[in-house]
């Protein structure tokens, strides 16, 4: 926890993307968001989703983005990652496959 983040509250911030062809919509979402200290990557799922940034919907729309996740350049599959708390810094990336011929 850095020195401002006492006055914050015990606040960290996350870098979420969420870049490509989701469900029936093209995104292309780069946003900062702000959780406490503790937070899950299950539980940043459902706070991004009430800060206006579509991750639940992402998801729920393309459900092989649970799976290839991505958390600070690695993958990161959620189902086995739900528990993991989010730290300072964090880079959270969803990418739909793109397909072409």
């Amino acid at each position: 926890m850095g020195i401002f983040d006492r006055h914050r509250g015990g606040s960290c911030k996350v870098h979420i993307l969420i870049k490509g062809r989701i469900g029936d919509d093209w995104r292309d979402v780069d946003q900062y968001l702000r959780v406490p200290v503790g937070t899950t990557l299950a539980k940043l799922v459902e706070a991004a989703q009430r800060e206006g940034v579509p991750m639940r919907e992402a998801l729920d729309s393309s459900p092989h983005l649970a799976d290839t996740m991505m958390l600070n350049g690695e993958r990161c599959p959620l189902a086995e990652n739900g528990e993991r708390e989010i730290k300072d810094g964090d880079e959270l990336y969803l990418l739909a496959p793109l397909a072409g011929g």
